[in-house]
């Protein structure tokens, strides 16, 4: 056992709707590995099934989705019970806990007294009998709750592999002359440094493709970082690592590995460890541990290796090659508005250091992944796994209030932008300055890429180009329309420039400490054609 000092996520809502409004959030924390504890409130122990305020079964409805579902039924209960889930919602895999606090748990003694004192003359047996149970009741609700508790963290338990395990992996890569690494979200929990992972897949000297929260754990220049052509280097490699990625459909179910290839798979939690192996893959080593220590353990007993240069020199030229491809589908000028190629490429070359990227949406977004560089570890926030759009404006100003020095992008699709347009109003509100940049191509085109030539119509996926920057002036902040001059001597260098200053002006308001909201009309692509994942 280990005693991490990390963060953990809290949320406080009232009973009932409160607490089902969570449900989408609570199960994207899940899929996220997010340590998350969250506060329900609900009605008093002894109103409960008898038709109280906003009385539901809650603690049933978040069995499936949390670590644990628990309820406090007295006040002396309450310490324990959150230093429970605390450490619960940390250790091993983390996850969100849901702990329900009765109404009658949380109120002063004398009020709870008057509210169900009874009658103070009760009249019969029965009413000296209900006077009986209603005193019993309050004395046991309150009985110790002024004896102190310890409130210090629990120590968290984290699973970590054997040295064999280590030793056993280390063997099969000093074998592999063409090995590759995945690193997804997990990766990135404590109690490992970023900085000392990031050591020691450079130790290592294995060519790594980063998913989720890994995206910038190697700086955009680094010459292992890997972000096109995956399909093709998981097809020819000879050994994977997956190191904290699970085979899911971001993988195609594991279905994307090359004949004979080796796969080890290190996961904290077993489920997602052996996810499809029984039907699409087998793992030559599969280890149930952290994969951040894994690494850095690997990388220890494995100093002198050396991958084979000849393989990382053709993934870099196929790397570049297809950086190039993107370069060139950038620089043609759709007819009308602006190419998204383009516009995500100004993006990236005005992001400072300390820029922190939110991504909300289908199409945009996903081009963006391959365009726009986190430039450190933990960067990059987007809907993960569950695919959960709406997060942007929450997930922004999350970020924003836990790093007030970073600068704060939401890359938003039209689509996605629906969900948390409001969050403007919070941002004034309460002066948090994001830069949200809108990618309006005036539909869902992610679904409509798809469903026009299956079904051979987009009802439904059409929007407008609407004036989203009106919104957010209108509520405090600024905005500004970025779009193709349509001078058709503009050149490509001007139109570049343009776009570019525009970008530029938004940091420009944002760092005066005003929220600022980009309207990026954008003209059609096949840059993701077919990329829709189920």
């Amino acid at each position: 056992m280990v005693r991490l000092w990390c963060r953990i996520g809290v949320a406080a809502v009232t009973a009932g709707p409160g607490v089902t409004n969570t449900v989408t959030a609570v199960k994207n924390a899940q899929m996220a590995e997010s340590p998350l504890l969250l506060l329900g409130g609900a009605a008093a122990t002894l109103q409960k099934g008898r038709g109280a305020l906003q009385d539901i079964p809650q603690v049933p409805l978040f069995r499936t989705l949390c670590k644990a579902a628990l309820s406090v039924r007295a006040v002396r209960d309450i310490v324990p019970t959150l230093r429970r889930a605390i450490a619960t919602a940390m250790e091993g895999t983390p996850g969100p806990v849901f702990v329900e606090l009765p109404i009658d748990v949380l109120y002063p003694f004398h009020v709870v007294q008057k509210e169900i004192g009874g009658p103070k003359t009760p009249r019969g047996l029965r009413g000296k009998l209900v006077q009986w149970y209603l005193g019993n009741y309050l004395q046991d609700l309150f009985a110790g709750a002024w004896e102190p508790r310890d409130p210090t963290p629990l120590p968290l338990r984290v699973p970590t592999a054997a040295p064999e395990q280590v030793q056993r992996c280390a063997e099969l890569l000093s074998r592999a002359r063409r090995p590759l690494v995945l690193v997804g979200s997990q990766a990135l929990l404590p109690p490992t440094p970023a900085e000392e992972l990031r050591s020691a897949l450079e130790s290592l000297g294995v060519p790594c493709y980063l998913g989720g929260a890994a995206r910038g754990l190697l700086s955009p220049e680094c010459p292992l970082l890997l972000r096109q052509n995956r399909r093709d280097a998981l097809r020819d490699a000879d050994l994977v690592l997956l190191a904290g990625t699970v085979c899911d459909f971001r993988l195609s179910y594991g279905r994307l590995f090359g004949r004979g290839t080796a796969v080890v798979a290190v996961n904290r939690n077993r489920t997602q460890l052996l996810r499809n192996s029984d039907v699409f893959w087998k793992p030559r080593l599969a280890l149930q541990g952290d994969p951040a220590s894994f690494m850095v353990a690997l990388a220890r007993s494995l100093q002198d290796f050396s991958c084979p240069r000849e393989w990382l020199e053709r993934l870099r030229e196929a790397e570049r090659n297809k950086e190039q491809r993107n370069r060139d589908k950038a620089a043609v000028s759709p007819p009308c508005h602006l190419n998204p190629l383009a516009l995500l490429q100004a993006v990236d070359q005005v992001l400072p250091p300390h820029s922190l990227l939110v991504a909300d949406g289908g199409d945009f977004v996903g081009t963006a992944a391959y365009i726009v560089r986190p430039r450190r570890p933990l960067a990059w926030l987007d809907p993960g796994p569950f695919g959960t759009l709406g997060v942007g404006g929450g997930f922004a100003l999350g970020a924003k209030l836990c790093r007030p020095e970073a600068e704060v992008w939401v890359l938003y699709g039209d689509g996605s932008l629906g969900f948390s347009l409001m969050e403007f109003d919070t941002f004034v509100r309460h002066k948090v300055p994001v830069i949200a940049l809108v990618g309006n191509d005036a539909g869902w085109t992610q679904i409509s890429r798809e469903q026009l030539p299956l079904l051979g119509s987009a009802v439904g996926c059409g929007l407008a180009y609407s004036d989203y920057h009106a919104v957010a002036v209108a509520l405090g902040g600024r905005g500004f329309v970025l779009d193709s001059a349509g001078d058709t001597e503009d050149t490509e260098d001007s139109a570049g420039d343009r776009v570019v200053a525009v970008l530029r002006a938004a940091q420009a308001e944002c760092h005066r400490g005003h929220p600022v909201l980009i309207n990026a009309l954008l003209g059609q692509s096949d840059f993701r054609e077919g990329s829709v994942s189920v």
